[in-house]
């Protein structure tokens, strides 16, 4: 079949990566529009420096370059090679720089890409020009080397153009057509062309684009300095391109690549110089690249410096050349893929380097043409993933240059994000500053870690110092919350989370149809459940609360969940669904002496029989109204209690008041995570994501498989019986040996899988860490090593859940 009508904007590497797939698969009623002249556009693709390296610490992101690798390497162009595998050499010139190193090469083994650690000698074995004084050891990855951007973009074109694929050259787009809230098309300056979807693929012109069709980009325009050596005497003679393995130099913010007997240098540490793409000219307009902005060589001056210590023999040439070329950011430093939330059809593929681009463009083909993504987890990478506060133009401006200034440098899984900050506060914050609040952030808002005020709780507690990497963020406190909540009652701030309210007289069936379990039950029903994709992957695990016989409340992962629910909504007009988050806050009333705190206080019976476990009731606390549902994720006996925001402060103050006298507590975050493992629940986004299914997730317990149709039942059952990897809980008895999530795990010297979630678990007295195995693995008793930094740690599968096995405490 030749598909619908689809028109590309961009030929550069992600719309030629595109136009091939999309093709591959059948679809070839396809034309590609460019400005410029092909297959050299003038965009960021055709002076993009070439380099691929593929550590990233999302596996995605690996993924999507391991893919651009392999097929960059079967592309050629008059006999010359679209890739030169020349390998990249990641350099350490200081102590955390070469602790970060291991760190990076257990991502790449946990996500399966062949790498090795070398010593100071083996690097300069590898890179003669090194001064072997200054590095300390380094990182190869043997499949690494250079995209020759260009050559792969003619390449892919001519694929694509064998397949009937139409490409039009010098068609500059005016606007995105559109009727009743679906693309029609686009008008070029050589005439409209009709389309039944429309991909966004313009790099850095995508928001200027994207705006043609009503859309808030996230996406900032910054110029990257990159400069060639004239000869380089120690070169001489190098006939081929590239022998030496492309360089990283993190510690400066420097890359390094060969050109015969030149050198190429790319710089990150001079100052963010971000550009609107309003501001870019066209091709027409611009002198050379539009892309291309003039050198400023005083921005480079440190770079230069640097280059001539680290590789002694440049100080014999001189810098020729250089541009200040114009790269995509984005807010979080992921690309932007996926469909418009308000116009139907119109699609974007943005803020992707080179390095993913043939990866991104399979991606997408197979998203377009199935209705779902099989090769890769997206959710990291869906333009619908930001929430409203993050397409402000202030916000992707300051993050969009913060992450250009961070592109090197070392991070921390907890590290929390600068300005602007503080963005979203919950009503309990200023009472939380006051008791002494530690804060990271969570979708904006400011979530406590721990509180100053319990410091004096640790004094005769057994809370173990975790190593140095770990006790980052990280307190006493921590564990003595964890264990305090378990003794007597805590209160969580569990405001950050997501709320939707799903109402109208189709609401029922709708979310029925949505989830895997059976939501029309009767009004005060909670249930745990999932939203799975087409092909039987998970999208989302949520809670649905009846309120009402047509009222909802959904207790949701992000923004995701709600474009998921959205898109989804009957035509008729029977169903709304609204993100009840900023208007509403949630205080986590959880441990045994729960009940004595909220019942005296309550006008309802909170008693076991009163509402029972995963039933919500409204009721009045003191005097403020609530929504009371009987959840924990703590593990402990508890209500999860909402109320709106105007009230929060008054509903924080009487819990608190009545929980003093009985020694309750306030409780951070870093509590919250280890009582939910020890109690096994999962996280969604960190212990699976749309790449697993319930089965080996261990949540198929929340499918009905009984029920009528809902979204992948199909595909789930065809998916059942062949359980090949597991979800499994792993303890670690070294106190010392918190593992911080993303590390490989071993099954003697063979990779078995890689760890997801990690905490202390104090009242267990284990490190708990929770592993993606084969399946014949996941056994209790099997022992097993996680490979962390230059260590391996001992870990053994462990029977879940570690705590209250009989649920007890939960159901008491």
């Amino acid at each position: 079949m030749a598909g619908p009508r689809v028109v590309i904007i961009g030929a550069g590497v992600v719309g030629a990566a595109l136009a091939d797939e999309v093709s591959a698969r059948g679809w070839t009623e396809v034309t590609v529009v460019d400005q410029g002249p092909l297959p050299a556009t003038g965009g960021s693709s055709s002076h993009a420096p070439g380099l691929v390296f593929q550590a990233n610490p999302s596996k995605t992101m690996t993924e999507l370059a391991r893919y651009t690798v392999e097929k960059f390497c079967s592309l050629e162009v008059a006999g010359e090679p679209c890739f030169l595998q020349v390998g990249g050499l990641e350099l350490a010139t200081a102590p955390d720089r070469l602790a970060e190193l291991h760190r990076r090469h257990g991502w790449l083994t946990a996500w399966g890409v062949e790498a090795r650690l070398l010593t100071p000698e083996e690097c300069a074995e590898r890179h003669p020009l090194l001064n072997r004084d200054r590095v300390l050891g380094g990182l190869l990855v043997p499949t690494d080397g250079l995209a020759k951007a260009v050559p792969a973009v003619e390449a892919q074109i001519r694929r694509a153009t064998a397949r009937g694929v139409r490409f039009l050259a010098r068609h500059e787009v005016l606007d995105v057509l559109q009727s009743e809230g679906r693309v029609t098309g686009v008008r070029t300056d050589h005439g409209e062309l009709p389309a039944d979807i429309v991909v966004c693929c313009a790099g850095i012109w995508g928001p200027r684009i994207a705006c043609m069709a009503g859309m808030s980009l996230p996406l900032t325009p910054l110029a990257h300095q990159f400069a060639w050596t004239g000869p380089v005497p120690a070169l001489a003679g190098q006939t081929e391109e590239a022998v030496r393995p492309i360089l990283r130099h993190q510690d400066a913010d420097l890359y390094y690549r060969d050109r015969f007997d030149r050198l190429g240098i790319g710089y990150y540490g001079h100052r963010p110089m971000p550009v609107s793409a309003d501001d870019i000219l066209s091709v027409d307009e611009a002198e050379g690249m539009p892309s291309v902005l003039a050198f400023t060589g005083e921005d480079f001056a440190d770079a230069w410096t640097e280059t001539r210590s680290l590789l002694p023999a440049t100080q014999e040439a001189k810098v020729e050349e250089g541009i200040n070329g114009l790269f995509s950011f984005t807010p979080d430093g992921n690309p932007l893929l996926g469909e418009s939330p308000d116009v139907a059809g119109f699609w974007v593929a943005e803020a992707v380097w080179v390095t993913h681009s043939a990866g991104v463009g399979r991606a997408m083909a197979e998203w377009l043409v199935d209705g779902y993504c099989s090769s890769f987890d997206l959710h990291e990478c869906d333009v619908n993933r930001f929430e409203p506060h993050q397409l402000a133009p202030e916000y992707v401006l300051a993050r969009d240059c913060q992450n250009f200034v961070e592109v090197y440098d070392i991070l921390h899984p907890l590290q929390p994000a600068g300005e602007p900050r503080p963005i979203r506060t919950s009503p309990f914050h200023g009472r939380q500053q006051e008791l002494g609040a530690f804060f990271l952030e969570a979708n904006g808002w400011e979530r406590p870690q721990w509180y100053e005020v319990n410091a004096p709780l640790v004094a005769g507690r057994s809370v173990p110092t975790p190593n140095d990497w770990a006790a980052r963020y990280w307190s006493p406190i921590v564990g003595a919350e964890a264990q305090a909540t378990r003794e007597t009652v805590a209160m969580y701030d569990m405001t950050a989370l997501k709320r939707l309210e799903v109402s109208g007289p189709g609401a029922a069936a709708f979310l029925q149809r949505m989830c895997t379990g059976k939501v029309d039950k009767s009004v005060g029903s909670v249930t745990y459940t999932l939203l799975l994709d087409h092909d039987g992957g998970i999208r989302s695990d949520i809670t649905v609360a009846r309120l009402g016989r047509d009222l909802f409340q959904v207790g949701a992962n992000g923004n995701l969940d709600l474009h998921w629910l959205t898109r989804h909504l009957p035509a008729d007009g029977t169903v709304q669904v609204r993100d009840i988050t900023p208007g509403t806050c949630c205080i986590g009333l959880w441990g045994p002496l729960a009940r004595e705190v909220l019942q005296p206080l309550a006008d309802e019976d909170f008693s076991a029989a009163g509402l029972k476990y995963f039933r919500a009731k409204r009721a009045h606390v003191g005097s403020v109204p609530v929504t009371a549902m009987r959840l924990s994720y703590v593990g402990e006996l508890g209500w999860e209690l909402y109320t709106t925001a105007d009230l929060g402060r008054k509903l924080w103050d009487t819990l608190r008041r009545a929980a003093g006298p009985l020694g309750g507590i306030v409780a951070g975050r870093g509590a919250f995570n280890s009582l939910r493992l020890e109690k096994g629940y999962r996280s969604f986004g960190t212990d699976m994501t749309y790449e697993h299914d319930p089965y080996e997730a261990g949540v198929g317990f929340a499918v009905r498989p009984d029920k009528e149709d809902f979204i992948g039942k199909a595909a789930l059952e065809r998916r059942r019986d062949g359980v090949r990897r597991r979800l499994t809980c792993l303890t670690v008895d070294d106190p010392r040996a918190v593992v911080m999530g993303k590390e490989p795990v071993y099954d003697g010297d063979r990779t078995a899988g890689y760890v997801t979630s990690a905490a202390y678990g104090y009242t267990i007295g284990k490190g708990i860490a929770y592993a993606w195995l084969r399946a014949e693995l996941a056994v209790p008793g099997t022992v097993l090593h996680i490979g962390y930094f230059d260590r391996t740690v001992e870990a053994v599968v462990a029977e879940e859940p570690l705590f209250d096995p009989a649920m007890s405490r939960l159901r008491g």
